[in-house]
């Protein structure tokens, strides 16, 4: 018993952050990372992921109506895995809205024309094993008041 008793000693003193029982460069819980000046971003309802959404066709390589999504979990890690859902409201297209998952929390939505006429509000749910949470967007709002990059 004395020698893992020494060992968890000398441990605290090596890596201070041992003794506190975390990290102190991990993220904070609830703290989400806006990486892109000129992406959407928003944090879900309840407060359990955050999605930006890369919108810059050339910047970003993505394409002609495609946007891509980063997920964030609470503690500001990649979501991988999830099942996404887009609706939009107030908008008729003859297009099926297509989510595919890419790597690292990043996932694209085909068949997206954000340059539709109007005020119209995109949602997307993120479902990650039991938990689910919803962004809306309000288009053209959200293209006209965009965060600067940042923790939020």
């Amino acid at each position: 018993m004395k020698p893992i008793f020494a060992l968890l000693i000398i441990l605290c003193f090596v890596n201070p952050s041992f003794s506190e029982g975390h990290d102190n460069h991990a993220p904070k819980k609830g703290e989400f990372t806006k990486h892109f000046n000129q992406s959407l971003f928003k944090i879900t309802d309840k407060g359990k992921f955050s999605v930006e959404m890369l919108l810059d066709q050339s910047e970003y390589k993505i394409g002609k109506d495609v946007v891509g999504i980063i997920i964030h979990d609470e503690f500001d890690r990649d979501v991988e895995g999830a099942t996404i859902t887009v609706s939009l409201d107030s908008i008729n297209s003859d297009k099926p809205i297509i989510v595919t998952e890419k790597k690292e929390g990043l996932y694209t939505i085909s068949n997206l024309d954000l340059k539709k006429e109007g005020t119209w509000k995109l949602k997307i749910k993120v479902k990650k094993k039991t938990v689910e949470d919803t962004a809306s967007f309000i288009f053209p709002d959200a293209i006209k008041n965009r965060m600067p990059a940042g923790k939020y």
